[in-house]
């Protein structure tokens, strides 16, 4: 009973941690959408905990913001209030993020301290604390990248800063299955188990696409569907050298690729959820997979929205989220599909 209570108390930190990740995520996405994520020029991780309190203060703090090209370039001529606009969505999201490793650190001391950690525990929420300062870090690497002649940042780092915010939600998520479940999962169908693994994977690159779109702007052309402002293959699909570089720097082709594999992975998510239900699964697992399936056809939906609306604010967040959400199911049902976990009581 004890011991049960102990993992309750873990569950219950660890899942707070996945839900304050998932508002960031929340936040992240309008600090992009806004245009905000440039705002700060600076990474004081001690000193920039609390904002500009003085007229003097903001004043510095827009000077410094006035040296770098998006000012330069996209936002000359903005004015003190306008700019205060932009720099309270960049801040509360590094806010936040600082209060997430205060909700990880602090619990986490507490329970090593009091021994309330196992081995293999441990190490897990050694990887998470791990990933979540790589995170941070990568962040601060997205924001420099903009910092430069080019006032955007790179879509390759905006892409690795939300597949790290994903990856600790996911480890999260089943770390908490592992001390909830008590060892039971279903494993009467392990032929369910690389079709599990397939549909996550294909639901982070389909993710990946959605980053990259994201960071080249691409979702504010083209804004008609199923064709593409009346084609199939876009004019400028293939536009300039076909460089493997040029390619990923193609913002027309990943929106291409985005749409259309959007297809390909609900297609593969009802082969996965047809073959749940025929197979012998546990009606727990049969749900989870459900619950997958119409989170995918939601999702879909909100994203072909999204695209013919030109990216409105409220709906390139709730895509975003959503996206989070059915990563969150994959994993779970990836989790209810291993092997009997070993003791890990």
């Amino acid at each position: 009973m004890q011991k049960k209570m102990q993992n309750k108390a873990i569950v219950i930190w660890l899942l707070s941690g996945a839900i304050l990740i998932l508002v960031m995520v929340v936040i992240g996405g309008i600090t992009r959408l806004t245009g905000s994520g440039l705002s700060i020029v600076e990474w004081n991780v001690i000193s920039g905990t609390l904002p500009p309190l003085s007229d003097a203060a903001w004043q510095s703090a827009f000077e410094k913001y006035k040296q770098f090209p998006e000012y330069q370039k996209l936002n000359a001529g903005m004015s003190l209030q306008e700019f205060k606009h932009i720099f309270y969505w960049e801040y509360s999201h590094r806010l936040l993020g600082r209060i997430i490793g205060l909700v990880f650190i602090l619990p986490f001391l507490y329970f090593l301290l009091t021994k309330k950690f196992t081995g293999w525990l441990l190490k897990r929420l050694l990887l998470i604390l791990i990933l979540g300062m790589a995170q941070g870090l990568m962040g601060w690497l997205m924001v420099k990248s903009g910092l430069v002649d080019n006032p955007h940042v790179s879509h390759f780092r905006l892409a690795a800063h939300l597949l790290l915010a994903l990856t600790l939600i996911g480890v999260i998520l089943f770390t908490a299955a592992d001390l909830s479940t008590n060892n039971k999962t279903d494993t009467a169908t392990p032929e369910l188990r690389k079709p599990s693994i397939l549909v996550l994977a294909g639901i982070l690159l389909q993710i990946i696409l959605g980053a990259f779109v994201a960071g080249l702007k691409a979702g504010f052309s083209y804004n008609t569907y199923p064709l593409m402002n009346g084609e199939i293959l876009p004019a400028h699909l293939l536009d300039g050298t076909l460089t493997f570089a040029d390619l990923m720097e193609n913002g027309v082709l990943m929106q291409f690729l985005h749409r259309w594999f959007a297809i390909a992975v609900l297609f593969l998510i009802i082969w996965f959820w047809n073959k749940t239900l025929k197979s012998n699964a546990a009606n727990n697992t049969k749900n989870l997979v459900s619950i997958l399936l119409l989170t995918a056809f939601v999702q879909v939906g909100l994203g072909i929205i999204t695209l013919v609306l030109a990216v409105p604010l409220s709906m390139g967040v709730i895509h975003q989220v959503v996206a989070a959400i059915l990563f969150a199911f994959a994993v779970l049902a990836v989790h209810q599909l291993q092997p009997k976990l070993r003791n890990l009581n």
